[in-house]
């Protein structure tokens, strides 16, 4: 008998072992609705693209990652505690709706080179904090990654509400609830990578942004004034091995 909860999962666990578990800690989701037209030119054409009433979103997702670790090891202070920063948009491939990363950054160089060789992954190091003050969560990143476009990410975000589950067909839920991502190798083969975990936590947020660049190759700009946010507290997560898709 599976140790999960997975009545709100959209399809089953695998039936592998899963290989990877963490906590996602002080988590804040701004989403930016973008045309559908330009974001299809973003990701790979072996993936559809996935729209809520006709339009595209992109995401820039701060966090602190807490207790990561494989399944056969303890977490270590020195590698399963950092900040991570994404920036993502939402595929669908055969009828399974994931997540498509434009960029990971993270505070630890060894998790950094980990997860580009395993996952497939655009990591990149970065000089990240995250601290907790009184008035919410401030996070800072500056990219430092050897040949990689200098952006920076400089936000104060907070929780205005109380703790509430997204409905399903909102959008609050569509924009969240998503239970794999897709990755490519440097031979452009795609894989998935199914992950599960709780219906996510969610609180509205409100977020004072003083800079944001992370967007700024893909063509996009970004404004505090028209991002949706959410806030998540903390939840546990864990991955499966990537599998061939195709």
């Amino acid at each position: 008998m599976t140790p999960f909860n997975t009545q709100h999962r959209p399809w089953p666990l695998p039936e592998s072992a899963w290989v990877m578990t963490m906590r996602w800690e002080r988590l804040l989701f701004a989403h930016w609705a973008v045309d559908a037209d330009t974001m299809r030119q973003l990701i790979p054409a072996s993936l559809q693209l996935d729209t809520f009433d006709g339009k595209a979103w992109i995401g820039v997702v701060p966090f602190r990652m807490a207790g990561t670790r494989p399944a056969c090891l303890p977490a270590l202070p020195w590698l399963s505690y950092f900040p991570e920063l994404n920036v993502r948009t939402y595929v669908i491939r055969d009828g399974k709706p994931g997540v498509w990363f434009f960029s990971l950054d993270a505070g630890n160089p060894i998790s950094v080179r980990l997860a580009r060789g395993l996952f497939h992954l655009p990591y990149f190091d970065a000089r990240m904090s995250l601290n907790e003050k009184a008035g919410g969560v401030v996070f800072r990143s500056k990219r430092t990654h050897s040949g990689a476009p200098p952006v920076e990410l400089k936000i104060r975000y907070r929780p205005v509400g109380d703790v509430q589950l997204a409905q399903p067909g909102s959008l609050d839920h569509w924009l969240t609830e998503r239970y794999c991502f897709y990755a490519e190798d440097r031979r452009k083969r795609l894989f998935r990578c199914d992950v599960h975990h709780d219906p996510w936590p969610l609180q509205p947020a409100k977020a004072d942004i003083t800079a944001c660049s992370l967007a700024s190759s893909l063509g996009l700009a970004l404004s505090s004034a028209h991002a949706i946010l959410h806030y998540s507290h903390t939840l546990a997560v864990h991955a499966w091995p990537l599998a061939r898709v195709g």
